[in-house]
C-alpha cells in the first residue's frame, strides 16, 4: 500500500533477514553442551568451599570467529558481606 512512498523491499533483502534468522537460531542451539550439567555442578562444589552460591549460569557464547564460555555465579548475600569484612581485616 505504502510501497510507493517507503520503497518496496527486494526479495534479495528479505532473503538475508531469513538467512541471519536462521544462522542465530542455529547458534542458539549449540549453548547446550552435553557436559554442561556436569561441569555447572563441579563448578558450584568448588566454589562452594570458599562462598556460598545462590546459582551458577553457564553459556556458549560465540563472537565471530570465538567461542568463549559464559560463567556467571551469584553469591550469598550474606557470604559477600563475610568476605568484605575478611579482606578488611588481612589490610
Amino acid at each position: 500500500m505504502f510501497d510507493w512512498l517507503f520503497g518496496k523491499k527486494e526479495s534479495a533483502s528479505i532473503a538475508k533477514d531469513r538467512l541471519t534468522i536462521a544462522i542465530m537460531s542455529d547458534r542458539d542451539s549449540m549453548n547446550e553442551l552435553p557436559f554442561m550439567d556436569e561441569m555447572k555442578a563441579e563448578i558450584v562444589e568448588v566454589v562452594k568451599k570458599y562462598v556460598g552460591v545462590r546459582a551458577v549460569d553457564i553459556k556458549k557464547e560465540v563472537h565471530g570467529e570465538l567461542e568463549a564460555l559464559s560463567i556467571d555465579v551469584e553469591l550469598d548475600s550474606g557470604e559477600v558481606e563475610n568476605y568484605k569484612k575478611l579482606k578488611q581485616t588481612k589490610k
